[in-house]
């Protein structure tokens, strides 16, 4: 057994029914940014949004001080990838993509999760973009089953995201997720060559989320320390959920309730 076998906690039932609250808080988060976004907004803007509403739910922001980062909410335009500062100085345009990546903390768990916005009319460049990335989580959750193992969720994001022309990032990954934000096992957008990938155990929860570069797959952190780019400045989107190994399947805990 590796390390990182030997790290990994498995949910109860009762656990797992806590994280599904957790995350439809997330999932209520999501919903509004996507009902809410126009351009003229600024980033800031959703941030507030964004934590309001998991305060009025009984949650609290997981990202807000985490690591020292600023804001609750990460939001990332266009060649961002990640961790974008929410600000008041960053204003959403027509054309632009933006990516929302929330967590909450609820009863001692937490739920994360992400989507992709677009903003107005966009670039068929960066539909595609979407919807590639959207459907490689789709294909990766179908992977979530016991007796699999985290490669073959690594590798159903990959094939298909390299198949219709786009780069996985590498330098960031998914995670196991609890009763900490960040749990093992790591669950990478790629297949790595040469390590052994742990089997999926009922009742593991894991944070599965494709970051798919229109470009090359190479990234930067720009100078704030958080803000991560694609290298050629060229469009990345980013789509989360967390999902459940269970007896019957995998089971999207942050799946966003019909309107």
């Amino acid at each position: 057994m590796t390390d990182q076998e030997k790290a990994i906690t498995v949910k109860t039932p009762e656990e797992i029914a806590i994280m599904f609250e957790a995350n439809q808080i997330v999932a209520g988060v999501l919903r509004l940014l996507q009902h809410q976004v126009r351009p003229g907004l600024s980033t800031l803007r959703l941030d507030q949004w964004a934590e309001e509403y998991c305060r009025d739910h009984h949650g609290e922001p997981a990202f807000k001080g985490y690591r020292g980062f600023p804001g609750s909410l990460c939001v990332s335009i266009n060649e961002e990838v990640v961790h974008g500062i929410p600000s008041n100085k960053v204003i959403l345009r027509e054309g632009d993509i933006v990516s929302v990546d929330f967590g909450v903390r609820y009863q001692g768990f937490y739920g994360d999760a992400a989507v992709t916005i677009p903003i107005g009319n966009i670039s068929p460049q960066k539909e595609k973009l979407m919807r590639v990335t959207r459907e490689a989580l789709d294909q990766a959750i179908t992977q979530v089953r016991v007796g699999n193992r985290v490669a073959d969720i690594s590798r159903a994001i990959q094939d298909h995201v390299e198949k219709n022309g786009f780069a996985v990032v590498r330098q960031f990954v998914g995670h196991g997720i609890g009763t900490n934000l960040h749990e093992s096992p790591e669950v990478p957008n790629y297949v790595q060559d040469n390590r052994s990938s742990p089997r999926i155990l009922e009742g593991m929860v894991l944070a599965i989320e494709p970051m798919v570069n229109a470009g090359t797959s190479k990234v930067k952190v720009l100078g704030d320390n958080w803000t991560v780019v694609t290298a050629d400045r060229k469009p990345s989107a980013h789509f989360e959920h967390s999902v459940a190994a269970t007896g019957k399947g995998p089971f999207v805990l942050s799946a966003v309730p019909e309107a």
